[in-house]
């Protein structure tokens, strides 16, 4: 059974805002039908990352790989099923063009204003490109379920700029998941000073530009309005990072050299 094509230029019909903000940063799930549209973060995600901003993309990388990478194996096995003869080259590009234009929809997903839409929106987008860099990585060979894929992600994400430091981070992330689940969490901070840590820390995860139009956008004591801002630039960028890396096969982001 195949998803059904979508209907060219059925209008999307936004979801309404939350009554609260605490409600707004879990956005509902994507309509069954629509595969070209993207896919929100699932809520126990933004449960964590809301519990632990700072480790926020941390906390996307290791869901991604363990959520998303299977899908993207899946895909890859399926599509040299049916054409046996297809390149790497080939199925990077069909992921390359089918994420890049969720990227472009992302900024629509949520339907909420202030800042719990824009960073449910900023949110929606690293994780589109965490899909996309697992089906690159499938796509050429390269496990996409691998632990180490969490890693790629934050390198090529440009969180962390080696991989040494990015598998540190990924391990307290790991640490503090553990922790919560057995101990649950402690205090919070004011709901809207972790929204704007976590949006700070997932824009810098979604790119530089991405970062600057969201935050640019910010007005103290207005209403926030963000709209379809999903910066697919910043989406090509990294896929050509990814695709360079994976294009050998082996996978994996270079250490850096020692003295």
């Amino acid at each position: 059974m195949t998803d059904s094509a979508p209907v060219d230029d059925e209008p999307t019909t936004p979801t309404p805002p939350p009554a609260s903000p605490a409600a707004a940063v879990t956005p509902p799930a994507t309509r069954a039908g629509e595969p070209d549209a993207p896919e929100a973060p699932p809520a126990r995600l933004w449960d964590r990352m809301r519990e632990d901003p700072q480790y926020a993309p941390e906390h996307l990388a290791l869901e991604a790989v363990r959520r998303l990478g299977p899908e993207a194996a899946e895909w890859a096995a399926r599509a040299r099923a049916e054409r046996p003869d297809v390149s790497a080259d080939d199925l990077a590009e069909q992921a390359v063009r089918k994420f890049v234009n969720r990227a472009r929809l992302s900024g629509a997903v949520s339907g909420a204003a202030g800042l719990p839409g824009a960073v449910i929106d900023v949110g929606v987008l690293a994780w589109t490109q965490a899909r996309l860099v697992l089906h690159i990585a499938a796509a050429y060979g390269v496990d996409p379920v691998h632990p180490d894929r969490a890693t790629d992600l934050l390198v090529l994400q440009k969180v962390h700029k080696v991989a040494e430091s990015a598998r540190l981070a990924l391990g307290v992330a790991a640490g503090r998941e553990r922790a919560g689940a057995l101990f649950g969490h402690g205090a919070q901070n004011p709901l809207g000073k972790v929204m704007l840590r976590l949006g700070v820390r997932l824009a810098q995860m979604a790119g530089v530009r991405a970062a600057k139009r969201m935050f640019a956008k910010v007005v103290p004591g207005a209403a926030i309005v963000l709209g379809t801002w999903a910066n697919s630039s910043a989406t090509k960028d990294l896929a050509e990072r990814a695709r360079a890396l994976y294009r050998t096969g082996q996978g994996g982001v270079p250490q850096p050299r020692r003295s």
